[in-house]
């Protein structure tokens, strides 16, 4: 039960306590009816979802954050409590052996952030030898059947989803990756144009399509023939990791200026993170300073992951002090979007 649910319910409760002894499951019945109040007309009102529109457009930039067991509520009030700000952007992981779950999204808007979906379509934990998730299958129709129930569960639950499919697509280290599987230059790209078209089908208006390559460094792949158009992309984005380089700097700027090169769509930092090490703390307040020179962008998402919990090394900024408070200092820098992102159901 939902909390606008119960606080519903106790609006029943008073209005019958003239006519009934107490609230419970037996006192009251299906055939009692009680009068709307403008109370719970509000409430209904409130629990309405934003246009899409709003969610895209720029209204400050997202403060995004991805954690071991998003949407935990306990995990996200240990980052705003780390960084000094609640974030405005959660993200999660599917797999192609799961469903979507409108519940997920819902306990993110809950939480005052936006969802941000990543849908991976391989079998978690991933082998890049995954010959049966190749592209061409997808383009193929062999797949039409879940994409088509995913799509349609997205549809019915109206609440804004930034989908972010088959991310990292320049790497080698999925299966929907460039060079693995057989997969060619093009591939990808008919892929995703495909499953957009399933979800054009199925009317779906409530996604924002996130394109995300991984930087450019550490890939062979040319970032261009891997890009669907900007028919079929809303925001495009970059994964980015500090491997041990002095800035963020050198790690963003090649990749921005090809990302400029293939299309004008909205960018943002899809993941991010750096691994630990005494320039930890420099290189979280180049990034922030990063941001700050480019206010165009539309934000950034965190990985606060350790190593058990999926990272390749321990992205934490929370688990550091020197690299909270390098955080929690250039966060409070940014223009950052209001809390709550979006009305809260």
């Amino acid at each position: 039960m939902t909390r606008s649910s119960r606080w519903l319910r106790a609006v029943v409760c008073v209005l019958l306590v003239a006519v009934a002894p107490a609230c419970s499951s037996s006192t009251v019945g299906p055939r009692m009816q009680v009068a709307p109040t403008h109370q719970a007309d509000k409430v209904a009102q409130e629990a309405q979802p934003p246009a899409t529109a709003d969610i895209r457009r720029s209204a400050g930039q997202y403060f995004g954050v991805s954690t071991f067991r998003t949407p935990s509520a306990e995990e996200t009030a240990a980052v705003a409590a780390a960084a000094g700000r609640k974030p405005t952007m959660l993200q999660y992981f599917l797999d192609w052996r799961k469903e979507f779950d409108p519940e997920t999204v819902r306990e993110i808007y809950h939480q005052g952030a936006v969802p941000m979906l990543t849908w991976e379509p391989g079998d978690a934990p991933y082998d890049a030898s995954q010959p049966w998730y190749a592209p061409r299958r997808i383009t193929s129709g062999d797949f039409d059947a879940y994409i088509t129930r995913f799509a349609r569960s997205v549809r019915d639950q109206r609440w804004p989803v930034v989908l972010r499919f088959a991310h990292e697509m320049n790497g080698d280290w999925y299966p929907w990756g460039s060079n693995v599987n057989g997969n060619r230059p093009g591939d990808l790209a008919a892929a995703w144009r495909h499953v957009h078209d399933v979800f054009a089908r199925e009317k779906v208006d409530n996604v924002i399509w996130l394109w995300s390559p991984n930087v450019l460094r550490g890939t062979t792949a040319d970032l261009a023939p891997l890009y669907p158009g900007d028919d079929y992309v809303d925001w495009v984005g970059m994964d980015a990791y500090g491997f041990g380089e002095a800035t963020a700097s050198e790690v963003l700027d090649p990749t921005y200026a090809a990302l400029r090169k293939i299309t004008s769509r909205p960018v943002i930092i899809a993941e991010t993170g750096a691994k630990p090490g005494t320039g930890k703390p420099a290189w979280i307040a180049d990034l922030f300073q990063w941001m700050k020179a480019h206010p165009q962008m539309l934000g950034f998402v965190w990985f606060e992951h350790s190593v058990a919990q999926g990272g390749k090394f321990d992205y934490r900024f929370a688990a550091d002090p020197g690299a909270r408070a390098a955080f929690r200092s250039g966060i409070a820098t940014l223009p950052l979007r209001p809390w709550p992102a979006a009305p809260q159901p």
